[in-house]
């Protein structure tokens, strides 16, 4: 039998951080430096730990990954969609990891042509990602982005379409997505800051010239990020201007690239807006006049400031406008009641006007790509937590629904019949419903015994939706309930339910979590020697509160990516993403919101408390929460928790915040996250 091996103990080198006159001590500060080798040992040390301790389980993690990858089907095509006299499609071949796009000229029965193999160009890198892809109006050639890193810092480059070329010029350090003018030589890109990785400049570059890209625009504005796009009328390029609570917007013909952009309405603080076009109106969602789940307005081209903008679509206070999807005869809205995904069909002439009927209260419903103005139909995607997806055709006229793919599980073992899903309602202690969505097996016992896997996220608005997952396949089948609580911080009950779980409302979000979880016990799911935990960035933010408050309810937790050092890297303007970030957390540099941060930030609060198992990870290369975030929670509570209870940290050292970038690879990672639990649980070996 070998020896067990004792995790690894950072050394402390204590950093004394001030602000406001209060004094933190940050023993571990020095792991943000990751040309240290002693950083890097240090974490290769933990990778070796985790290895160490979950080795008993690796036939079992290759199990796993094999039985997940079964399911896959892999010599996979999505559904093909027209744009501009072409059929593109986006296909996988069987043992290959990365997708290939192709596209067929006018007929489906066209030959192929192979735009970008992915598979080719991901050789030589241990990561690799295809960011946007946009074909110029005469489809000759295609603006592209790759990231090798995983800094979501992409090289852009052009591609003629005609011969195969790839232009040697590179652009390197935006954000990955650019756009055409219409005389097929003039492209705007954004850039990012070197340092925060913040979008803030726009560019237009002119093919097969020597001058020098021009900066259109500059965002000095330190909370805001800027976007470049063409409108779907293809009539102007615009450029976005947004933070949390606030947006601006410019635009130029396309057909006049070197004019200047006019602004459409100038930024109003918490004044959010976004645009369409059409014919010769933009359309408008907004939360002005006091619209907090938005409303739908519209203005002439030539008059686009906010005294022109007239309703089309009021505002209703229990009802979420998230999108809106222009027809020639049609709006098509994207509408959010009570949590519940709604597609509402308004006719312009006034005489239709009716919601897409959904059966379910754990489903997912959406708009999907529909790039033509004078398509008969909508394309859009549904699925729940026991129906695999599906991309469905809505024709107008006929109202009939043709599915156009349903998504595939393979292996014989799926039959969607032997799943149950529902909804449930937790009271919190201040007296809300908080609703979780949850799916089992239909032949399973719930008691105490039970293990149930709770999932949240809970920040930026961003709503988890109750969606179908083969991967999650494999908890379910080994006795596993999977439940998502729709906590505050998101919109899964308007724009309300977000506004009490951010800033000073902030608590709300892991009190909801934690009284999810005691609601769950309560009733009889499980109890808390098998209830699990996981979340991810800032949902590993709420795992790392959770714990502090109430780690007696876990058996165990997984934290991905973790945003838990919140004091110390809002306090950061250098680190990417802080100064965008105020109106979600606060600024720390005002003592109020500094307080209140503190108080919940998890690597400020670890105490010399039992703690429960634990699994975090991480990427060495994140862009979006820094290694270094969990590195420092982790070695804090190695050094202060009581327990004998598992502590591991794996880290990707090729990969960042979405991890490994092969359709196959990334569930290697899964496959530990599911040994990890089902170990705890016993089943390790079924």
């Amino acid at each position: 039998m070998k020896k067990d091996i004792h995790p690894p103990i950072a050394k402390k080198v204590p950093k004394k951080l001030v602000a406001h006159n209060d004094v933190r001590i940050d023993n571990y500060f020095w792991l943000n430096d990751r040309d240290n080798p002693d950083v890097i040992d240090y974490l290769n040390a933990e990778n070796a730990y985790t290895k160490h301790k979950m080795k008993h389980t690796e036939q079992f993690q290759q199990d796993l990954f094999e039985e997940m990858k079964a399911r896959i089907k892999e010599d996979d095509e999505s559904v093909p969609y027209k744009l501009n006299g072409y059929w593109y499609i986006t296909k996988y071949e069987t043992g290959k990891d990365y997708p290939i796009y192709t596209r067929k000229k006018e007929v489906l029965e066209a030959q192929e042509e192979v735009l970008f193999d992915c598979n080719e160009m991901a050789k030589g890198f241990a990561y690799f990602k295809l960011g946007g892809i946009a074909i110029s109006s005469d489809n000759t050639l295609a603006v592209f982005s790759v990231d090798t890193v995983s800094r979501r810092q992409y090289t852009l480059q052009v591609k003629n379409l005609v011969t195969g070329k790839v232009y040697p010029d590179k652009i390197e350090n935006t954000t990955g997505s650019a756009t055409w003018a219409n005389d097929n030589k003039t492209i705007f890109y954004t850039r990012k800051d070197e340092v925060t990785l913040r979008s803030h400049k726009i560019f237009k570059h002119k093919l097969h010239s020597n001058v020098e890209d021009e900066e259109v625009f500059y965002e000095a504005d330190e909370t805001f990020n800027t976007f470049v796009y063409k409108t779907k009328s293809n009539k102007y390029i615009v450029i976005g201007s947004a933070s949390t609570l606030t947006s601006e917007y410019r635009f130029v013909n396309a057909d006049t690239p070197d004019q200047e952009f006019k602004v459409f309405q100038e930024r109003i603080r918490e004044l959010d807006y976004a645009i369409a076009h059409y014919d010769d109106s933009f359309y408008i969602i907004t939360n002005a006049d006091g619209a907090t789940n938005f409303k739908v307005l519209k203005t002439n081209e030539t008059q686009t400031e906010k005294i022109f903008w007239e309703d089309v679509l009021p505002h209703r206070a229990h009802v979420l406008i998230e999108d809106i999807e222009i027809f020639n005869d049609y709006l098509v809205v994207s509408e959010r009641e009570n949590g519940l995904n709604n597609i509402r069909i308004m006719s312009w002439d006034g005489k239709e006007d009716y919601y897409l009927p959904f059966d379910s209260e754990t489903y997912t419903a959406s708009t999907g790509n529909n790039p033509d103005f004078n398509s008969e139909f909508l394309r859009y995607s549904y699925n729940s937590l026991t129906n695999p997806s599906s991309v469905i055709d809505y024709y107008f006229k006929t109202k009939e629904k043709v599915v156009k793919k349903e998504q595939e599980v393979l292996g014989g073992q799926f039959n969607k019949e032997n799943y149950s899903s529902k909804r449930v309602w937790a009271t919190a202690r201040d007296g809300v419903k908080v609703p979780i969505s949850m799916v089992y097996k239909k032949d399973l016992e719930l008691n105490g015994e039970t293990p149930l896997l709770l999932y949240a996220y809970g920040s930026y608005g961003s709503t988890i939706d109750p969606y179908f997952s083969t991967i999650r396949l494999s908890l379910l089948d080994r006795g596993f309930i999977y439940a998502i609580a729709h906590i505050r911080g998101g919109e899964y009950l308007g724009r309300d339910w977000y506004e009490n779980g951010k800033l000073l409302t902030k608590m709300n979000t892991f009190y909801d979590f934690i009284d999810c979880s005691k609601f769950l016990i309560s009733e009889g799911y499980t109890s808390n020697k098998h209830l699990y935990a996981y979340g991810g960035s800032a949902g590993g933010l709420l795992m790392g509160a959770i714990i502090n408050l109430n780690p007696e309810l876990y058996n165990g937790v997984l934290s991905a990516v973790p945003f838990v050092d919140v004091v110390t890297t809002m306090l950061d303007d250098t680190i990417p993403l802080t100064t965008g970030e105020y109106d979600e957390w606060g600024n720390p540099n005002n003592e109020e919101y500094y307080n209140y941060m503190k108080s919940y930030s998890p690597y400020d609060n670890v105490e010399a408390k039992a703690y429960p198992n634990m699994l975090v990870t991480t990427g060495l290369h994140d862009s979006q929460v820094q290694y270094w975030e969990p590195a420092k929670w982790v070695a804090k509570l190695r050094d202060l928790k009581t327990d004998q209870n598992l502590l591991l940290f794996h880290i990707d050292m090729d990969a960042g915040h979405g991890g490994a970038s092969g359709r196959f690879e990334s569930l290697k990672e899964v496959a530990l996250e599911y040994a990890f639990l089902l170990d705890l649980e016993g089943i390790a070996n079924k």
